[in-house]
């Protein structure tokens, strides 16, 4: 059976970025920032992941990302955006309408 994994892309003292898995495809991205007592996050997912994955996520993230660093938290806040992959862009990549390239 299938199910929701984070693959670490980079780490910072205080931020980390993944990718969110879903088996085999890549269904999203997570940044977490942990400041002081405040997790904040943001969570980027494909447009055919339902509330109650998304809401799985948050669990998942909480429990495996942010206890496992040991972050003393008092609250996590997760701003949740939901689309379309575009691709991935980079500033020494050559522009083509507007938009890049993947």
């Amino acid at each position: 059976m299938d199910k929701f994994y984070f693959e670490r892309e980079c780490r910072t003292r205080s931020s980390e970025c993944y990718t969110v898995l879903y088996g085999e495809e890549s269904i999203g991205r997570l940044d977490i920032h942990f400041a002081d007592s405040v997790v904040h996050a943001s969570l980027n997912v494909l447009d055919h992941i339902t509330m109650q994955q998304i809401q799985e996520l948050i669990d998942s993230m909480d429990e495996e990302l942010c206890e496992a660093v040991g972050v003393t938290k008092e609250e996590v806040v997760v701003h949740v955006h939901q689309g379309k992959d575009l691709g991935v862009f980079s500033v020494s990549d050559s522009f083509n309408n507007g938009l890049g390239r993947k």
